[in-house]
């Protein structure tokens, strides 16, 4: 059994998720903000935990993540303020790349999205403009880290069946980039299943190969 930590463990991708993982007999621990949504996350098989991860300290998620084999971010301030976003999908996530180092965890896993990077594009006018930036630069500091890590790109998210098939390094300009949340969190999964860190990008949407296919076709 792995011992896996979520965190941002009430978004769509992250309760599909731990239901996943909660079903193939992980155990999971899914760190959420607002302690009233502890009931629809233990529903899932986790088992919640509150974490304010913009208001802790570096020591203070070390902590939470020691004896955990592998940490899947799936946190995001969710729009608002610029400020807010570089709080949260910067910095807070920053200092969970520290603390998961520190706490001697195996694998992150960082859920991005397909085009970041420092080149992403995003004019600063764009109301995107913010998390553009702020996932530019903590995808940036993962790659740099000593973690073993893995990041995912998918397309952009919708509510769509997990059919369990993906094109992997679509070309954005030519076809849809859509990808099902469900998709997102099974290729979570299938990472996480590794038996070691793939320490890439993989950039994703729903397609026509299996995941496992769609990995083993990145060696």
């Amino acid at each position: 059994m792995t011992r896996i930590a979520i965190i941002g463990g009430h978004g769509k991708v992250a309760l599909e998720l731990s239901r996943i993982l909660a079903a193939d007999g992980e155990d999971i621990t899914s760190f959420v903000r607002n302690p009233d949504h502890a009931a629809e996350v233990a529903a899932t098989g986790a088992t919640p935990a509150v974490l304010d991860v913009e208001q802790s300290t570096t020591a203070e998620i070390a902590e939470a993540l020691r004896n955990h084999d592998a940490v899947v971010w799936s946190a995001g301030a969710g729009g608002g303020h610029p400020e807010n976003t570089y709080a949260v999908d910067r910095d807070a996530a920053i200092r969970s790349m520290d603390a998961a180092d520190q706490a001697g965890v195996g694998h992150y896993v960082m859920v991005s999205y397909l085009g970041a990077g420092p080149d992403h594009g995003v004019p600063p006018e764009n109301g995107f403009y913010a998390y553009a930036e702020a996932k530019a630069a903590a995808d940036t500091y993962l790659r740099a880290s000593d973690l073993g890590w893995t990041i995912l790109g998918p397309g952009r998210l919708t509510d769509g069946a997990g059919t369990g098939l993906i094109d992997v390094n679509p070309d954005g300009a030519s076809q849809s980039t859509e990808t099902s949340r469900t998709n997102v969190a099974l290729v979570a999964a299938a990472v996480l299943g590794l038996p070691v860190p793939m320490r890439r990008t993989i950039e994703f949407r729903d397609g026509s190969l299996p995941i496992a296919a769609a990995l083993d076709a990145l060696d």
